[in-house]
C-alpha cells in the first residue's frame, strides 16, 4: 500500500454543503482498475476522480472518474472539481488561462478565472445532439409528466455523452414542488439507455435564470445535488431551440436545494457552440489516503 494526497471537495458551491460532493485521488500511479473501483466505492460519494501525469504534452494532466459502481468516461463536477484539486496541489499551471484534461472523453480545456475563493473553473462539455423531441402524451413518457404542468418547450432527449430526457415545467413553484415518479423514471432510463430525466423551469430570481432538477434513474435512483454535464446538455437543447436565458450565452442556474444543497452552476454557450459549464469549487477534507 502507498499513501496518496486525497481531498474531499464540494463543487459548484460558495460554501461547504452547497453543491456536489467529489473525492480526488491525486498521484494515482500504480492503482490499477480494481482499486480505484474499489475506493470509489469506499468513498460513497457521486464520483472520485484519480489524476495521472498527462501522455499528450498539450495536456495538462490525466483523470479517470469512477461512481461507486463503474467507470464514467465524462462528468461535469468531477471534472471542475478535479482541476481545482490540481491547482491547489501545485501539480499544473493555466496557460493563458486554461488547463486541458485528458480522459475517455479526449482532451478537454478548463477555463480558470480569479484566484482564492471566488475562483471559477468551466470545462468545455463534449459536444451534445438532439436525439429526438417528443409530446407529453408519447407513451413512454405518460407516467413520467403525468400531473407535471409543461412549459413551452416539448420534451427531448439528448445525448452529450450521457443522455438525458429534458422537460420544461411551467414555473419554479410547480418545479420545486414535484415529487419524482421514480418507478417510472427507472422505466424510461432503461427502456432508452438515458440517465433519467432533467426538469427545469425559468425564474425571476437576481441570481438564476434557471431552476433545474435531475432525476436519476438508472442503475440507481437518486435526485443530483448539481450535475454539470445534465445542465451542459440542457443549455445545447436551448441553444438549438433559440430559447437560452440570460444575455451573451451566458446564464446561472439554481440546483439541489430539494435535496439539502443549494448549488449555482453557471453555463456559457460561446459563439462557436461550444458548450461550457462551471462554478465555484470547495475543498473541505485535505489529507492522505492509504491503499
Amino acid at each position: 500500500m502507498s499513501t496518496r494526497p486525497y481531498l474531499q471537495l464540494d463543487v459548484f458551491a460558495d460554501r461547504p454543503g452547497a453543491g456536489n460532493p467529489l473525492a480526488v485521488v491525486l498521484d494515482a500511479g500504480g492503482l490499477d482498475d480494481e482499486s480505484m473501483q474499489a475506493i470509489a466505492r469506499w468513498t460513497r460519494l457521486p464520483e472520485t476522480t484519480f489524476v495521472f501525469p498527462p501522455s499528450q504534452p498539450q495536456a495538462s494532466y490525466g483523470i479517470r472518474i469512477f461512481s461507486p459502481r463503474r467507470e464514467v468516461p465524462f462528468a461535469g463536477h468531477p471534472s471542475v472539481g478535479t482541476a481545482h484539486a490540481v491547482l491547489e496541489a501545485g501539480l499544473a499551471t493555466p496557460r493563458d488561462g486554461l488547463l486541458v484534461q485528458e480522459g475517455i472523453a479526449g482532451l478537454l480545456p478548463l477555463k480558470v478565472a480569479g484566484s482564492g475563493k471566488t475562483r471559477t473553473i468551466a470545462v468545455r462539455t463534449p459536444r451534445a445532439r438532439v436525439m429526438e423531441t417528443a409530446t407529453a402524451d408519447d407513451p413512454r413518457l405518460g407516467r413520467v409528466l403525468a400531473g407535471l404542468p409543461l412549459g413551452a418547450l416539448p420534451p427531448a432527449l439528448m445525448d452529450g455523452g450521457r443522455r438525458w430526457w429534458l422537460a420544461e415545467l411551467r414555473d419554479e413553484a410547480a418545479l420545486r414542488s414535484a415529487t419524482p415518479p421514480w418507478e417510472a423514471i427507472a422505466k424510461l432510463a432503461g427502456d432508452t439507455g438515458s440517465m433519467g430525466l432533467c426538469v427545469f423551469a425559468r425564474s425571476d430570481d437576481p441570481v438564476y435564470f434557471l431552476a433545474v432538477r435531475a432525476w436519476v434513474g438508472a442503475p440507481a435512483q437518486f435526485e443530483d445535488a448539481a450535475s454539470g454535464a445534465a445542465n451542459a446538455t440542457l443549455a445545447a437543447w436551448l441553444a438549438s431551440q433559440d430559447a437560452l436565458p440570460g444575455s451573451d450565452g451566458r446564464y446561472r442556474i439554481s440546483q439541489g436545494r430539494e435535496v439539502g444543497h443549494d448549488a449555482i452552476i453557471e453555463l456559457h454557450v460561446d459563439a462557436e457552440g461550444e458548450v461550457w459549464s462551471g462554478g465555484r469549487v470547495c475543498t473541505v477534507v485535505s489529507g492522505r489516503i492509504d491503499w
